[in-house]
């Protein structure tokens, strides 16, 4: 699994998908069950598997706010 925390959502399943996974998953990291309908608005805060762990189809799991919204990024 690459490194993507404060990266776009866009960029970062570009990423994870030039390392061979080509189905991630993502959600609202504030809870409010929002749909990611544009990837580049949204900003990964937190990654499951982290960075450098083996991550097969459907395991990356990416939690986003909407850029501009209150992060650690």
């Amino acid at each position: 699994m690459p490194a993507v925390v404060c990266m776009n959502l866009q960029d970062a399943q570009d990423l994870i998908q030039e390392n061979g996974v080509f189905f991630s998953r993502s959600d609202d990291a504030t809870g409010q069950g929002r749909m990611q309908a544009i990837d580049r608005n949204w900003i990964v805060v937190s990654q499951t598997p982290a960075a450098g762990t083996p991550v097969g189809e459907l395991e990356a799991v990416l939690s986003v706010v909407k850029i501009g919204e209150p992060s650690s990024c």
